[in-house]
């Protein structure tokens, strides 16, 4: 009966740690490829993209590495 005990714990917190490990690989995997809904004037700049003010809501980033966002 005791080794049953000792069988079902040690299964358990082998999947624990397996659950564990995934979340965090996943984790890792999707904060690898976000983009910023917006970016400051100069992470625009400094990515070689220029400030387009004429569009009707917000400045544009036009060009380089954040082409299209919108600039706060």
């Amino acid at each position: 009966m005791r080794i049953r005990r000792i069988i079902a714990a040690v299964f358990a917190t082998a999947a624990l740690a397996g659950l564990g490990l995934t979340g965090a690989a996943t984790a890792t995997a999707a904060t690898g490829s976000v983009t910023p809904a917006s970016v400051t004037p100069g992470e625009c700049t400094d990515n070689g993209g220029t400030i387009d003010r004429s569009t009707p809501v917000l400045p544009t980033c036009r060009g380089g590495m954040y082409d299209g966002q919108s600039v706060d």
